[in-house]
């Protein structure tokens, strides 16, 4: 989007810094450019004006930086953040992820003394507000959400994984939509936690572990195979004779058990982890993949990479967003990926969302790569084009590095 149609906020209490960043975003083309002294000033221009993206200061008198983000969470304020302060990396590392917990739409953290490379690139990566971020404001009733269980409005999107190594894409993910009839498709942070409050998260699963089975047939049709990755919720695996359940179908539908992984997300403690374990037991000895999700996070822990048979480490987005930037992040990320390698794991890096996350993981050994940068969750009809423009840009990408 041209600069010179976004409305900026300066939200600045060094007088010469302020001026300073009017400057160079006039000199980048900025036409309106607001400021202020303070966040409780700042705050007041943004809930009274239209603005875009908003350039805030950590360190300022009364309200500061960081309350005035937690006031914008707190109002759903669709400006854009760039935070901008001369405190320490991990702080400001420790900000960044605070903003991005909260919601805010940030678009990065700069440190002082801020430079026009710097905001341009910045500025650059402003867009529209992301479905996910959509998805998580909208609020639908529990009827509404078992109406559409029933309806089978929930279908899956396909997420590629891309090798590391050489760019080609064997494996996908599975992810829940909702195509609502008149929101358009909606993510799942707006109906998760409806499904499994209901006790209905089950019903979801098997749905998508239908539709999964039906795309990988049509897919295998047209010569494409790939591994699907499904997740798994662990009041499904409480349930004595599950995996028995899931083996029988995906045999019925003729798919071999290498074609399927099955992702374990644990957001809460395993309380009954003998029926967990016999379950995902049998699914390792049947030759089902079995992958920890969002490692490092939550209770996926080193905990269950001992008490459960992976096959797969999936390394959460926390560890890989800022990789490139933070020391701190680039270090735990190096050691799940060391971590993987003496397990004897396959490794997968989430939320890649640019060029140099991809070659930091690269450079770093990991397996497989899935984020943005290669190509957000489509339908089955579309992951095929999808992996086609995916492979062009690798062969760019190759093509410049050569």
């Amino acid at each position: 989007m041209p600069t010179e149609t976004l409305n900026f906020l300066v939200a600045e209490d060094h007088s010469f810094q302020r001026k300073s960043l009017v400057r160079m975003l006039k000199l980048l083309g900025a036409v309106q450019v607001a400021e202020a002294g303070d966040g409780a000033a700042a705050l007041e221009v943004l809930q009274r004006a239209a603005i875009d993206i908003a350039i805030v200061d950590l360190n300022m008198p009364g309200m500061d930086g960081m309350e005035l983000i937690r006031h914008l969470a707190e109002l759903h304020s669709p400006a854009h953040i760039i935070v901008s302060s001369a405190l320490d990396r991990a702080l400001l590392a420790s900000v960044e992820t605070m903003a991005r917990a909260y919601g805010v739409h940030l678009l990065g953290v700069i440190e002082k003394p801020a430079t026009p490379d710097k905001l341009r690139q910045l500025i650059a990566s402003y867009g529209p507000v992301a479905e996910s971020q959509r998805a998580r404001r909208a609020v639908f009733s529990e009827d509404e959400i078992r109406a559409a269980l029933e309806r089978r409005e929930f279908l899956p999107y396909f997420q590629p994984k891309a090798r590391l190594a050489d760019g080609g894409i064997d494996s996908v993910e599975a992810l829940a939509r909702w195509r609502h009839p008149q929101a358009g498709v909606v993510a799942p942070g707006a109906f998760i936690d409806k499904l499994e409050g209901l006790g209905l998260i089950d019903e979801l699963t098997w749905q998508m572990l239908e539709q999964s089975a039906a795309a990988w047939k049509a897919w295998a049709a047209q010569g494409m195979e790939f591994r699907i990755s499904v997740n798994l919720s662990l009041s499904s695996l409480e349930q004595p004779g599950y995996a028995d359940r899931i083996i029988f179908y995906l045999a019925e539908q003729g798919i071999g058990s290498r074609h399927f992984v099955f992702e374990i997300t644990e957001s809460t403690a395993m309380t009954d982890l003998p029926h967990c374990l016999e379950n995902l037991t049998r699914l390792r000895m049947k030759g089902y993949g079995l992958s920890i999700d969002d490692f490092g996070t939550g209770y996926s822990s080193l905990q269950q990479l001992a008490q459960i048979p992976f096959s797969e480490l999936k390394i959460d987005r926390s560890f890989v967003t800022g990789a490139c930037a933070s020391e701190t992040t680039r270090t735990m990320l190096a050691s799940s990926l060391d971590l993987a390698g003496r397990l004897g794991l396959s490794s997968v890096a989430e939320g890649v969302e640019t060029r140099q996350d991809w070659a930091l993981l690269k450079r770093m050994g990991c397996g497989y790569a899935q984020g943005y940068f290669m190509a957000r969750p489509q339908s089955a009809a579309d992951l095929p084009g999808a992996i086609a423009r995916w492979t062009e840009t690798h062969r760019a990408l190759s093509a410049a590095a050569a």
